[in-house]
């Protein structure tokens, strides 16, 4: 799935699935992309460094010639090893994600979709959603997301598929599904959230595994929909990471954290 653009197009009365190559158009909504082939380096995520503590006597030169801490990294370094991040989930979990229009919960239920919660839990539990963008959001169809903010981490996650597996809950509104192309077994780290029932997905094997909590869909709904498909490039959110969609389209919403909060 090296350069390949994932997308959802109508097809008369129903939905239907198509690939297309790196350049997106209006009439070719996609659930889905590739991750980087080139990765460049996170720009400025990182934390600055410490400042010196104030009062610090100035007949302590030691204290003051100390060097500063080096910066954490703006990701989880696990996240550079897709291949062992394979741990089993709960049978059921809850992740809180927290987002520039506010908080909403998802609960998930393995049982739906084993192998979708398990690469849902494992991607949650190392953060790799936080600082990402809500790059696609059709009003009336779907929310997407899914695509690291920084480019080694999409790197790492190119070829990191999970297989299809049956299709147990309808496509309904504030259902997760992941993001996929008409190949099989091309599911990997994109999801989008159903903004309306979606039942001609459930032919195309879209396999929900989590749904919007209460009140929830009520945030969602209030994500910046304005540039619907004429967003950000996936192919360069990939390479460029977040300060590319924060330079071309400011007005995205974006995810601050989503964090595994219960499981059961």
């Amino acid at each position: 799935m090296k350069s390949a653009k994932w997308v959802l197009v109508f097809a008369g009365m129903g939905l239907a699935l198509s690939g297309c190559k790196k350049e997106q158009t209006a009439e070719a909504p996609p659930p889905e992309q590739p991750k980087a082939e080139a990765p460049a380096p996170p720009k400025a995520e990182t934390p600055a460094p410490a400042a010196s503590a104030p009062g610090t006597p100035a007949s302590a030169p030691a204290a003051a010639s100390a060097p500063a801490p080096t910066p954490k990294p703006g990701f989880d370094r696990a996240l550079l090893r897709a291949a062992l991040l394979k741990d089993k989930a709960p049978d059921t979990f809850q992740v809180k994600f927290t987002t520039t229009r506010g908080d909403f919960t998802v609960t998930v239920h393995r049982d739906w979709a084993p192998i979708g919660a398990d690469r849902f839990y494992n991607l949650v539990k190392h953060h790799f959603y936080d600082n990402a963008s809500f790059f696609r959001v059709v009003p009336g169809f779907v929310v997407q997301f899914g695509l690291s903010a920084y480019p080694p981490v999409s790197a790492a996650w190119d070829q990191a598929n999970i297989h299809d597996e049956p299709v147990t809950q309808s496509n309904k509104r504030g259902y997760l599904t992941y993001a996929k192309t008409n190949s099989p077994n091309t599911r990997s780290t994109q999801i989008f959230i159903n903004l309306k029932d979606n039942p001609g997905l459930d032919r195309q094997g879209f396999s929900p595994f989590g749904v919007v909590d209460g009140k929830g869909m009520n945030i969602v709904e209030m994500l910046y929909d304005q540039y619907g498909d004429n967003g950000p490039e996936q192919d360069q959110i990939s390479k460029l990471g977040k300060p590319y969609i924060d330079k071309g389209w400011p007005k995205l919403d974006s995810i601050k954290t989503a964090t595994i909060v219960g499981a059961q």
